[in-house]
């Protein structure tokens, strides 16, 4: 099983284009890594690949990952795309995969839902691109040789769905983890999550490796820094630091190698000088970015 990080950012990207936080000035810069929106792709040994979550950013991308080009004169190595909430930036890449080669799409119902209530998304076409509804907890192939799991995970619905009132760690199927295995390795992708209860801890505990949640440092964060109004409990994301935050509660896990994904442009963690940045890589964490590779 092989890993590749085709997007290590949370919405919008590093730098944002309309943001002038100091981790967006820095990167403009060039002083900081760039980075896109989050997605994760994902092969076995037969050289085939799936994508978690097809980000906005997907054709840029796929042109940045030489082991996703076309392999003749049309056609493409992907084989899936797995979806792990509605969110805009975890789905709206499809559109740019309508260009008439096969592949499968695999979601929730509800979240299979949100594509077929929206006309867009028929841009890419049913004839050649199956939809096939995945139910929690129930195996399946993602493709040759790699068995995927999908499994609740405390959440909410995606901004545009939201009402009047938003539970913001919702147990359904609006928000999903990953198991992957391929026989020899288990991996988990978890990119979403608000908070890890009991049931989570326990489950994780096969880990071999795991890509998590990495939003935000604090709860504020946001606030903080004037760039938004809203904490990451109210988008659905715990916080890495803090007596109830993710380097505290799956500090016990000796087992896997652990790394940040999806990650806000106002996290400090993003500043490889930054005593946050410090502080999480001696707790065991590693920072994802744009490209890189993990090989099990």
């Amino acid at each position: 099983m092989k890993f590749l990080v085709l997007g290590s950012a949370a919405g919008g990207g590093l730098p944002q284009w309309n943001c002038g936080c100091p981790n967006c000035r820095a990167a403009r810069a060039g002083e900081i890594p760039a980075a896109t929106q989050s997605s994760l792709a994902v092969s076995g040994a037969d050289g085939q690949w799936s994508i978690l979550n097809a980000s906005p950013d997907i054709r840029a991308q796929m042109q940045a990952s030489v082991a996703l080009h076309p392999q003749g004169l049309r056609g493409s190595p992907l084989r899936s795309v797995l979806l792990t909430n509605g969110d805009i930036d975890h789905i709206t890449g499809l559109l740019s995969l309508r260009e008439q080669t096969p592949f499968t799409i695999f979601a929730t119902r509800e979240l299979l839902d949100i594509l077929a209530q929206n006309p867009v998304f028929d841009a890419v076409s049913s004839e050649l691109v199956k939809r096939q509804i995945v139910a929690l907890e129930a195996g399946f192939e993602l493709h040759d040789g790699l068995q995927a799991c999908l499994f609740a995970v405390p959440g909410k619905v995606p901004l545009f769905l939201e009402g009047d009132s938003v539970q913001t760690d919702l147990v359904g199927e609006q928000t999903v983890g990953v198991r992957l295995n391929d026989g020899r390795k288990v991996a988990y992708y978890i990119p979403g999550c608000a908070v890890v209860d009991d049931a989570l801890l326990g489950r994780l505990a096969d880990a071999d490796f795991l890509f998590f949640d990495g939003t935000l440092w604090r709860d504020d964060e946001m606030i903080r820094s004037g760039t938004g109004q809203k904490t990451g409990q109210r988008m659905g994301h715990m916080s890495i630091s803090g007596p109830e935050g993710t380097i505290a509660r799956l500090s016990g896990l000796a087992r896997p190698r652990k790394l940040f994904i999806h990650i806000n442009n106002t996290n400090p963690v993003l500043d490889p000088a930054s005593p946050e940045r410090a502080e999480a890589l001696a707790a065991g964490w590693e920072i994802t970015r744009d490209g890189m590779e993990v090989d099990l």
